[in-house]
């Protein structure tokens, strides 16, 4: 069992027990026994780190968007060209996503949660995470488009179809796979998804290259499978 003499090492066993146990249950449904029994800690040391449910709960989306953020902004930090910034972003969030499955149902249950007006940590969590992101990745689109690299997309609109591509195929795909009659999370799977969502966003933002950079009729293809 988790004791005091490891706090970091109990918390961070607390933080993914719980944050499996949320996803799939919401907070309503959560219960922190089987939170405890599964990070091996006594409840009273859970207790002991978290006031309560609710800010357990909070230290969970805390530390499932600061991850995130962490990890699309060593892309968006980068001095990489516009085209190649924004498939460095998304990729970047990509993986995020694929490696950490079960975040997209914990999104969606906090955003049915604040679209319901029972939410006491969407305000931080806009403020802290998603305005930030969304400030840097709506100026790399605007110098995509001053460059001339981009057609002339409006961020309020191109930002959350980029993110929907990731997230919704993680979330549906139980249903995906009665659909099409293979599991669309193998890494195989997973691996032609990436490529697909790269293609797809390329295909939808970059203007076409000078005709001298292309072979007449052929797209520029990179070693990852998408267009440039």
């Amino acid at each position: 069992m988790g004791s005091r003499g490891k706090p970091e090492e109990s918390r961070a066993a607390i933080l993914q027990a719980a944050a499996k146990e949320f996803a799939e249950l919401g907070i309503a449904g959560a219960r922190t026994d089987a939170i405890a029994r599964e990070a091996r800690v006594n409840k009273a040391l859970l207790y002991y780190y978290f006031e309560d449910k609710e800010t357990l709960y909070g230290a969970v989306l805390d530390n499932a968007f600061s991850g995130m953020k962490a990890r699309v902004f060593q892309a968006l930090d980068s001095d990489l060209p516009p085209r190649e910034k924004i498939l460095a972003y998304v990729g970047s969030y990509f993986d995020f996503i694929a490696s950490n499955q079960i975040y997209p149902k914990l999104m969606q249950r906090e955003m049915m949660r604040a679209r319901e007006g029972q939410s006491e940590h969407i305000d931080r969590l806009v403020k802290t995470y998603f305005q930030p992101i969304y400030r840097r990745v709506g100026e790399l689109l605007h110098k995509g488009i001053t460059d001339g690299e981009f057609r002339k997309v409006d961020p309020a609109h191109f930002v959350p179809s980029m993110v929907a591509m990731i997230v919704f195929y993680f979330s549906s795909a139980p249903v995906m796979q009665r659909i099409v009659h293979f599991n669309p999370l193998t890494p195989r799977r997973i691996a032609e998804r990436r490529v697909a969502v790269l293609d797809f966003i390329s295909a939808a933002l970059f203007e076409p290259r000078a005709s001298a950079e292309l072979a007449p009729g052929k797209p520029a293809i990179g070693k990852s499978g998408v267009r440039k």
